[in-house]
């Protein structure tokens, strides 16, 4: 099943190559570095954390259709994800520190939006979207720091179901189908925000787990 998954998952990101490639051309053409693409994925996670925040603080009747927006945001600001490597390697400015300086804010992207949304379950009284966003937050760092810690022992670990990609679109779609459909479905939307970040917290510390015991037989 993961081998299916993983070939299903590579076949899209090259279908996502081809549409991409124009903008990274002409990022080539103004001069943009890598870094740079980096930081404005940065820059947009950190703009959509701050919308899911003012949903969760604003004195606003129906404040909810931020959420969606957050969302959208973190989906057009994924795909930085994929044009700063895509420039990277295609201009010939791969480098040890762009790779960690990628993975270093990959991690401060993810953490403030699930946090965002932690603190919007915790104000909206949603017990349940509270521990299932802290779980999730676990999940994404542990399945982050296991890979790390693997390859600074020489181990390959690129194995799990829940990587970054899955998360953050699961994290969106959620987003933006809360903000959309809560206009006419009321409290029941948050059933939309509320079961991604279930499979986020089930499946992200399984996938951690997965990669432990991958490591181990690596190293014994």
């Amino acid at each position: 099943m993961e081998n299916k998954f993983k070939q299903w998952r590579d076949a899209l990101q090259m279908s996502i190559y081809k549409v991409i490639d124009p903008v990274v051309w002409l990022m080539r053409k103004v001069g943009m570095t890598p870094n740079m693409v980096t930081t404005v994925g940065l820059i947009g996670n950190l703009a959509a954390a701050a919308m899911i925040l003012y949903a969760a603080l604003s004195p606003l009747v129906n404040p909810y259709s931020w959420i969606g927006w957050g969302g959208l945001v973190i989906i057009l600001s994924s795909l930085f994800d994929m044009l700063d490597g895509r420039l990277a390697r295609t201009a010939n400015m791969v480098s040890k520190f762009g790779a960690f300086y990628d993975s270093v804010l990959d991690r401060y992207q993810e953490l403030t939006t699930l946090s965002a949304l932690a603190v919007f379950f915790m104000y909206s009284g949603n017990t349940l979207g509270t521990v299932a966003t802290f779980l999730s937050l676990i999940g994404s760092i542990m399945v982050s720091y296991v890979r790390a810690r693997a390859e600074g022992l020489g181990c390959e670990c690129k194995v799990g179901l829940m990587q970054r990609p899955e998360r953050v679109v699961l994290t969106a779609l959620g987003c933006m189908l809360f903000g959309l459909l809560h206009g006419s479905m009321g409290s029941d939307s948050v059933w939309f925000l509320l079961v991604p970040q279930l499979l986020i917290a089930v499946l992200s510390n399984a996938t951690a787990v997965v990669r432990i015991i991958h490591v181990y037989k690596q190293l014994r």
